[in-house]
């Protein structure tokens, strides 16, 4: 009976916190996504930018937890290509959905920021978490798969990937990680806790 109430602790962590407010956040934070990707960033490479639009998943992946902020990545990526009328490119929704459901696994080793619980300990494991959901998503699943689908410079499509880790792992770990910490002492301030 332990082990059946463990996995759907786990499942339910996994899936994350779902009601009409989260299905809203989702939607608008998908819609925020794509004009952060879009319209605010430094470009650094071929169709590739310095952006902060990856600070949404880590917020969504706080508030909500995984699923939630992996919807952000897909379809947010989705609405960045509609709106920039470049095409569509399934494999870096893919990609960004993989990224982003990993940066919101928080609940899952223990971070649970809106009891204000994010410790030293908590932002290792998301630094490590981040770094190699970005990793899979933009050095291997991405441009295999671009390249896979539309063929194309193999060097390319893995030289925008990397480029992409670096980029989006130095918003989500440098700005990331000091939101979550200031989430955590907002919500543990508002719930009267004191840090252990």
């Amino acid at each position: 009976m332990i082990v059946k109430e463990n996995r759907e602790s786990v499942f339910s962590k996994l899936v994350g916190k779902w009601s009409t407010q989260s299905v809203v956040t989702v939607a608008v934070g998908a819609a925020l996504f794509g004009v952060l990707l879009d319209f605010v960033g430094i470009p650094i490479y071929t169709n590739t930018k310095l952006s902060v639009a990856y600070l949404l998943p880590v917020f969504i992946g706080a508030t909500y937890g995984p699923l939630p902020a992996g919807l952000i990545g897909l379809f947010g990526n989705f609405f960045a290509d509609l709106i920039a009328g470049s095409g569509f490119w399934p494999e870096w929704w893919i990609g960004n959905f993989i990224a982003a459901f990993i940066i919101g696994l928080l609940p899952l080793y223990g971070a649970r920021i809106e009891d204000g619980i994010f410790t030293k300990k908590h932002a290792v494991i998301f630094t490590v978490a981040s770094l190699l959901g970005l990793l899979v998503a933009f050095g291997f699943v991405a441009p295999f798969l671009n390249t896979l689908f539309y063929g194309g410079e193999k060097l390319i499509n893995f030289a925008q990937g990397y480029i992409a880790v670096v980029s989006d792992g130095v918003v989500t770990i440098l700005a990331g990680i000091p939101l979550l910490f200031s989430l955590a002492k907002r919500n543990r301030k508002n719930s009267h806790l004191t840090k252990e």
